[in-house]
């Protein structure tokens, strides 16, 4: 079992380096792609950083066009987050890599 959860996280590791994408980033886009439209609070207390470094995250990723934000219909306030058709996409990929 060890060699193949290994050889597997190998896999996805060298898929995440060809991306040009963190390993950070790559988990915000595995969040988004298990959890859609999530709100930032919902991927820093997931991933264990701060708002601050999740909004970091995700301004990149916004960027680059994997990313897209909406408001929340009940509370303008908060932002919500959800894959574009290039991040699910990626999102897809690694998991049939």
């Amino acid at each position: 079992m060890d060699i193949i959860v290994h050889r597997t996280m190998r896999e996805q590791i060298r898929f995440v380096k060809s991306t040009g994408l963190s390993m950070a980033q790559f988990g915000i886009l595995m969040q988004l792609h298990f959890h859609n439209d999530c709100p930032m609070s919902y991927l820093s207390s997931r991933m264990d950083i701060s708002g601050a470094a999740a909004s970091q995250l995700v301004d990149k990723l916004v960027q680059t066009g994997l990313l897209e934000r909406a408001e929340d219909q009940n509370d303008r306030r908060v932002k919500k987050l959800r894959l574009s058709d290039k991040g699910m996409e990626l999102a897809e990929s690694s998991l049939a890599a």
